[in-house]
């Protein structure tokens, strides 16, 4: 069962931070297919939100096609988004996990760490390049 947090000072949306844990929580195989995430009651007492925060955050999930309401049942997880070299056991968790942990050995912050991983990340995964901007095509004059 996956257990939310949230970070008020994120300047996140509270139902985006949800959504984004839920998301992680399939990559690192945390949920799987068939799993039953919390219900708003749950989540609403675990961190104190509103319900229709959690609801939010639910249907969005659900748009995406990743979970799916069951009434009565509650809502559950239709499909993973695990990679087997990023599940919770892989090799490349551990390397990940050896690498914080020399990182915090030699003094840097959780920041500091975050920061460095960003910028790697940053030049490995270049942004997708952008569609050239819509520029309308002049009007002839009117006479």
């Amino acid at each position: 069962m996956i257990a939310f947090r949230i970070d008020r000072r994120s300047g996140v949306a509270t139902y985006l931070q949800l959504v984004q844990q839920v998301r992680q929580a399939l990559r690192l195989g945390v949920l799987e297919p068939g799993d039953r995430l919390p219900t708003a009651r749950e989540v609403v007492e675990a961190v104190a939100v509103n319900p229709n925060t959690v609801l939010r955050a639910y249907r969005e999930l659900e748009r995406e096609g990743l979970v799916e309401p069951r009434p009565g049942r509650g809502t559950f997880v239709r499909r993973s988004l695990s990679r087997t070299a990023s599940a919770g056991d892989s090799p490349l968790r551990a390397e990940a996990v050896a690498w914080v942990a020399r990182a915090r050995a030699a003094g840097l912050e959780r920041e500091d760490v975050a920061a460095l991983a960003a910028s790697v990340l940053d030049e490995s995964f270049p942004p997708p390049e952008l569609p050239p901007p819509f520029i309308p095509a002049p009007r002839p004059p009117q006479n």
